[in-house]
C-alpha cells in the first residue's frame, strides 16, 4: 500500500521533475539480449555510488492491423554492486503509440504528463538489488497512420533526478502490409505511415497522404550528446522529425 501511495504522489510531480534532455541521436548500446535492446538510452544524472541503472525495450513488436493493439516488454536493470534504494520507472507514449496499461503500475494523470505525451504510467520500485532486473508487460495501441515513440526514464523516488532515459525512441516500419493480420515494427525505426489508399510508405518517408510525410532526418546512430540545463525549457516540445524532448519546467516554477 505504501508503494502505491508513493507511485501516485510521484505521478503528480512528473511534469516538473523530468530532466531537461534533448536527445539528438540514438546512442549505440551493448545491451542487446533476448530480443531486447537499450537503443536510445542515455545516462543523465549520476546514480548513487555502486548503482548502475539502465533499461531495455523489445527490438520488434507486432501491431494488430484491426485492433491496433500491441505488446511491448520493458526491463529496468541494476548492473551495479549495490542496491538501488527506492526508484521509479516511467513508461510514456507519444504520437501514434499510446500506452494503455503497464502491469503493476499506476496511470499518470493527463494533466501531469509532459507536453506532447499522450499517455504514461509510473512504476514504483522499493529496491532493486545489485545484478537484478525487473520486467514489465506494456500494453499499447499504435496508430499506423502516424509515427510513434516511447520513453523509459528511471528516476529517484520523487523524480528530482533522472538516472537513465531511454528515448523517446521510435517504433516503426518503412514498408507496411495493411492486408496482413499484423504489421511488424522495429525499435529505432521511424514509421512510414500508411497512405489513405491502404498502401504503405515507400521507405523514403514519401507517402503523400499521411500526416507525417516529411523525410525523416534523425540520425540512427551516434551519441545522445546534448544535455540542456534545467530551467531553459519554458515549454516542452516533442519533435517528430528530431525525436527531441524539452521537459516542461513551468509547473515547477508555479508550485515554488
Amino acid at each position: 500500500m505504501s508503494s502505491h501511495r508513493r507511485t501516485v504522489r510521484a505521478g503528480s510531480l512528473l511534469a516538473a521533475s523530468f530532466t531537461s534532455v534533448l536527445i539528438l541521436g540514438f546512442a549505440a548500446s551493448a545491451d542487446d539480449e533476448g530480443g531486447l535492446s537499450g537503443q536510445g538510452g542515455k545516462t543523465v544524472d549520476a546514480a548513487p555510488s555502486g548503482v548502475k541503472l539502465s533499461t531495455l525495450l523489445s527490438k520488434e513488436i507486432k501491431v494488430d492491423n484491426t485492433s491496433k493493439e500491441t505488446n511491448i516488454t520493458g526491463v529496468v536493470k541494476n548492473e551495479g554492486s549495490k542496491a538501488s534504494g527506492e526508484i521509479r520507472l516511467l513508461v510514456v507514449g507519444f504520437d501514434g503509440l499510446t500506452v494503455k496499461n503497464v502491469e503493476g503500475c499506476s496511470a499518470i494523470p493527463e494533466g501531469d504528463l509532459p507536453d506532447g505525451a499522450n499517455s504514461g504510467f509510473a512504476c514504483a520500485i522499493d529496491d532493486l538489488a545489485a545484478g537484478k532486473s525487473k520486467t514489465y508487460a506494456i500494453d499499447a495501441t499504435y496508430d499506423l497512420g502516424k509515427k510513434g515513440k516511447i520513453c523509459l526514464p528511471v528516476q529517484n523516488s520523487d523524480g528530482s533526478k533522472t538516472y537513465w532515459q531511454q528515448g523517446p525512441v521510435p517504433f516503426g516500419a518503412t514498408d507496411q502490409s495493411p492486408n496482413e493480420p499484423a504489421t511488424p515494427l522495429l525499435l529505432g525505426t521511424d514509421n512510414s505511415p500508411v497512405t489513405p489508399g491502404g498502401g504503405g510508405g515507400d521507405g523514403d518517408g514519401g507517402g503523400d497522404g499521411g500526416k507525417d510525410t516529411a523525410p525523416d532526418e534523425l540520425p540512427k546512430t551516434g551519441p545522445a550528446d546534448r544535455v540542456l540545463p534545467l530551467g531553459l525549457a519554458g515549454a516542452a516540445l516533442v519533435s517528430a522529425g528530431a525525436a527531441g524532448l524539452w521537459w516542461n519546467q513551468r509547473r515547477a516554477r508555479q508550485e515554488s
